[in-house]
């Protein structure tokens, strides 16, 4: 057990009622759990029993149980109405130590408070933060001010906060007008403690269909599944379907009388149309439905669904009702949690903030810092990465999330304006995201010479190879060996086949490598393991398996992994006879002869490679017995079952499969495939260029 007294941390309070806090919180808190493993949150007041901030930090971190408050709004307040200050703040000091002494760091949300109170609520986290003895850092709410108001405001927050005798750890200045960005940058320049300067972000202050129709106590009529979607704005349709078309724009709210059926048709055929915007969804007011008939031409749309709702407050009425909705980052909403972590690490250069409260990096890796390490990894050095299918929702939105991370440079496939009209869709930006159409591709026919060169020897001919070219598989493909980009990403449509033998046919394996092989990097709950190969040759010879284990080797170098290569059967060491296992056993010959700076041991059974003490009683004096971090299956039907058994049964992490040995980075995903997998296999295949796909 620690010492909570020793146990550092960081405090965040908000100077002005409404700062912004969330998505400060978010950022921070992206930073810490990629370097901390036993990450505490504790709020000393949170609004109730259910607090949604603790909720969507829960859920974003995997926190568990390691996360506190003492009191809620009310309690609190129950307490200071009884003359009791004195025994809440030590209840709130001992609720606090409590949690502290669990964790490693703990990171601590300041009271907001609501009504009469919300002006008294930074002195009151002065006052807890000096009894933690906790350094703050203080959100500053910009919005509307000028550069002479916002200097006017660092001014009293720098004075309360020294008065208080409270440790400065940075200032956030939070909503910045574009106007006044430039100067406060320049005058923050040299502070004397980190500044960070977040300019007004129009993306996060849309709120989204869901919280609009929750504000309208509206029911879905037909097609509410996109309620993730932003609104931006809102439409009054109550003219004629010329002057209502001609206000119509992406990503708008459509507010009409439900009487109006040819309001709706006309936002149906905008959807539509190559040459109309396309609203978020709409709202059919006065609790009137329109014709059954034209509801089920919408149910009808497919992929142009539109979501229509339906209210009984008045037109007018709901329109005042939406002017006021605000948006909130809550739980359940990874899209907008992503992306206020974008926004906030564009503007923030959140190390500064880290390195003032002295956050060191964990010892032990768990599933969320080996992920944060993947995407800080990749946006050194940003890649060109090829998507080649552009159309899948999860692509779109994985798209979304690496161009708003920087994690790399990419390119989707396919046809451009129907990329495009879904991308408004689903609300997904693609902005700064190159879209090519392999068909209309200037660069078609030169890629069609190169694949002819390829493959003369089969008798390819100028006419099949620019057929073939046009495939977005094989078009992106021949993207990456012509170096028009770094890396290709595919899988989550096209089948493993389809999107690896065209790597197979030109881009080939790597000098000294005789057969491309896959690794799934286990993600568990305190290292990161490699499993192969569990997706790309079903049986391999004991060349095979030599190839793959100093390929996996190889990878786990990459991705910082210390390699101790376990060749595996079903007998340790000499104990064990049979075809299987000599193959195993030779396999471990020729990676020693090959690599004999490698630490390898084979044959070796699973627990022997993985248990400290059982490998002791197998292979005493062995350096891989027992401290394994790269398991090699002695053939496919073993490992792919393996790693899926570990995956659900031990709740870890699989991220791959990661082909190794090709010349160029080139990967496949599950069909099954979520964002988070495809973010993430981005950022590895960004790595693999970086490094010369070693």
């Amino acid at each position: 057990m620690s010492d909570p007294q020793s146990t550092p941390s960081m405090y965040l309070a908000s100077f002005h009622p409404i700062g912004g806090k969330t998505m400060v919180t978010l950022g921070l808190m992206e930073g810490l759990s990629a370097r901390v493993n036993k990450l505490g949150y504790f709020r000393p007041v949170a609004g109730e029993q259910e607090d949604s901030q603790t909720a969507l930090v829960q859920e974003r971190y995997n926190l568990a149980d390691r996360t506190r408050h003492a009191y809620t709004d009310e309690e609190l307040d129950d307490m200071i109405a009884k003359g009791k200050e004195e025994e809440a703040m030590k209840h709130i000091i001992a609720t606090y130590r409590e949690l502290a002494d669990e964790c490693e760091f703990v990171f601590i949300s300041g009271a907001d408070f609501n009504g009469q109170r919300t002006q008294t609520a930074y002195d009151f986290n002065l006052e807890v933060a000096r009894n933690i003895g906790s350094p703050m850092i203080t959100v500053l709410n910009a919005e509307k001010m000028d550069m002479d108001t916002l200097r006017d405001e660092v001014k009293v927050a720098r004075m309360k906060t020294k008065s208080a005798e409270v440790v400065r750890a940075g200032l956030i200045i939070n909503r910045v007008q574009q106007s006044v960005v430039r100067k406060a940058l320049d005058e923050y320049a040299d502070y004397e403690i980190p500044v960070g300067i977040i300019e007004e972000s129009r993306e996060l202050a849309m709120p989204t269909l869901a919280e609009v129709m929750a504000s309208l106590n509206a029911t879905p009529v037909r097609g509410s599944e996109d309620l993730d979607n932003t609104v931006d704005g809102f439409i009054v349709g109550a003219m004629s379907i010329p002057n209502v078309i001609k206000h119509l724009r992406d990503d708008a709210l459509l507010i009409t009388p439900g009487d109006r059926p040819e309001i709706l048709a006309a936002a149906i055929m905008s959807r539509l149309s190559s040459n109309g915007p396309s609203v978020s969804g709409v709202v059919l007011t006065g609790g009137l439905t329109t014709d059954p008939a034209l509801l089920d031409l919408i149910e009808g749309l497919e992929r142009h669904r539109m979501p229509v709702y339906s209210t009984d407050m008045p037109t007018y009425e709901a329109a005042r009702a939406v002017a006021k909705v605000r948006s909130r980052i809550t739980a359940g909403h990874s899209r907008r949690a992503t992306q206020a972590v974008s926004v906030f690490e564009r503007n923030v250069r959140t190390k500064e903030f880290l390195n003032r409260v002295k956050v060191s990096r964990s010892d032990v890796v768990t599933p969320l810092m080996f992920e944060f390490d993947l995407i800080e990894r990749a946006r050194r050095n940003r890649r060109h990465i090829v998507l080649p299918e552009g159309l899948d929702d999860r692509i779109l939105i994985a798209s979304e999330i690496l161009q708003q991370r920087g994690v790399a440079h990419l390119t989707l496939l396919g046809d451009e304006d129907e990329i495009r009209r879904r991308a408004i869709e689903i609300a997904v930006s693609l902005d700064g995201i190159a879209i090519i159409d392999p068909t209309k591709s200037e660069r078609l026919s030169d890629y069609a010479d190169a694949y002819v060169e390829a493959r003369k020897h089969k008798g390819m001919t100028k006419e099949v190879a620019m057929e073939t070219m046009q495939d977005v598989s094989y078009f992106g493909s021949m993207m990456v060996q012509l170096g028009d980009a770094d890396g290709m990403v595919s899988g989550a449509v096209n089948t493993t086949a389809h999107t690896i033998t065209p790597a197979f046919q030109f881009i080939r394996t790597k000098p000294g490598v005789e057969n491309v092989s896959s690794s799934f990097l286990m993600l568990m709950s305190d290292r990161v393991l490699i499993y192969a190969d569990c997706a790309v040759i079903p049986n391999p010879t004991a060349e095979q398996l030599a190839d793959v284990a100093i390929s996996s080797a190889e990878t786990a170098k990459m991705f910082r992994i210390e390699p101790r290569v376990a060749m595996l059967s079903y007998s340790t060491g000499e104990s064990g006879k049979g075809q299987d296992v000599d193959k195993v056993r030779e396999a471990t010959a020729i990676v020693r002869k090959r690599r004999p700076d490698l630490l390898v041991e084979g044959p070796i059974q699973y627990d022997a490679a993985i248990d400290p003490t059982v490998g002791a009683k197998k292979l005493p004096g062995s350096e891989v017995a027992g401290h394994a971090t790269v398991f090699i299956f002695p053939d496919l039907n073993t490992g792919n079952n393996t790693y899926k058994a570990v995956q659900r049964s031990s709740g870890a992490t699989a991220v791959g499969p990661v082909l190794q040995g090709l010349n160029k980075p080139v990967n496949d995903l599950s069909r099954g495939a979520l964002v988070s997998d495809i973010v993430n296999t981005v950022a590895i295949t960004a790595i693999q260029a970086q490094e010369g796909n070693l």
